[in-house]
């Protein structure tokens, strides 16, 4: 783990301790796990496929050189989900970044996304952020609104972008803006 690593405790409202950290390689295996088991329960994701255990590893290491976020969240040893920023890669754009996260059904309403917020924003202003975007589901209404409390504000919608179990759904734009 590098020397700027930062890693968070907190009690989730079930009771339960839960640990953000840096990912690390050694997680490869759980990520992917985790993602096919969200994958297969047709959940929030914008992913069809699961990574190979090489390539996740590979991701892993991607990230740590770009000096982007890649934060597990683990419960009892295991990953239970993750948060990411990846870092504007062109000079122009290094001042934003772009957030991913994803959580398996058993870790949610726990109070986990709050802590995960959390730790992303202070993340980004530690690495002076401008701007942090996200997309989410129009239908995750849950989603939206705990972007709304934080401070995200709507910058777009794209109507029936994406098809979730035979359903069209609008994917909305969001962003918070550092001060």
């Amino acid at each position: 783990m590098d020397k700027k690593a930062v890693i968070k405790e907190f009690t989730s409202k079930t009771g339960e301790t839960v640990i953000l950290r840096p990912v690390e390689k050694r997680d490869a295996e759980l990520i992917v796990s985790a993602v096919e088991q969200i994958i297969n329960s047709g959940s929030y994701i914008q992913k069809e496929a699961a990574r190979s255990i090489q390539d996740e590893i590979k991701f892993i290491e991607h990230m740590a050189h770009q000096d982007n976020m890649y934060v597990s969240v683990e419960i009892n040893h295991q990953i239970v989900g993750i948060a990411r920023v990846i870092r504007g890669e062109l000079e122009m754009k290094r001042h934003t970044g772009l957030f991913r996260t994803w959580l398996v059904e058993a870790a949610q309403g726990k109070g986990i996304g709050t802590e995960l917020l959390k730790y992303t924003i202070e993340w980004c202003k530690t690495h002076k952020l401008h701007k942090l975007c996200l997309t989410v589901f129009a239908s995750n209404g849950f989603a939206h609104k705990l972007y709304e409390r934080f401070g995200f504000v709507q910058e777009g919608i794209q109507k029936d972008q994406v098809k979730i179990n035979g359903k069209y759904d609008d994917e909305i734009f969001m962003a918070y803006f550092f001060k």
